[in-house]
């Protein structure tokens, strides 16, 4: 099979059909090289064309609180008072850096998600 790189959406679409066919080649056949390679040229174009955003770190927070079946009251060792809690999760208040060094160990969070920034609601 030939190889091309992938420029168009017709190109992508025609290298996951091609990779869907491939997709359980063994490993060091020609075939499973070509999956390998395809996979590299499909993940380049999807990074390119379909990047996807960080999450916004208190819809992050949240989200893991429900991961983990947390209540506001179990933050309050991470962020400091139930009222500190609370306007962080209502946007009234911003992350600081103790606060994130915090979270980052209690929500096994990456500390990339945490430091971008948001916007405040008054």
């Amino acid at each position: 099979m030939k190889i091309t790189p992938i420029k168009t959406e017709i190109d992508y679409r025609a290298a996951l059909k091609r990779f869907e066919l491939l997709f359980d080649a063994t490993t060091g056949t020609p075939q499973g090289d070509d999956a390998e390679i395809l996979a590299l040229l499909i993940d380049e174009y999807e990074n390119t064309h379909y990047p996807i955003e960080a999450p916004d770190p208190i819809e992050a927070i949240k989200i893991r609180m429900e991961e983990m079946h947390l209540k506001q009251i179990d933050l309050v060792d991470a962020i400091g008072g139930k009222s500190r809690v609370s306007e962080i999760l209502n946007r009234k208040r911003k992350l600081t850096v103790e606060m994130i060094r915090n979270l980052t160990v209690h929500l096994n969070l990456s500390p990339s998600v945490l430091i971008n920034d948001y916007e405040l609601t008054r």
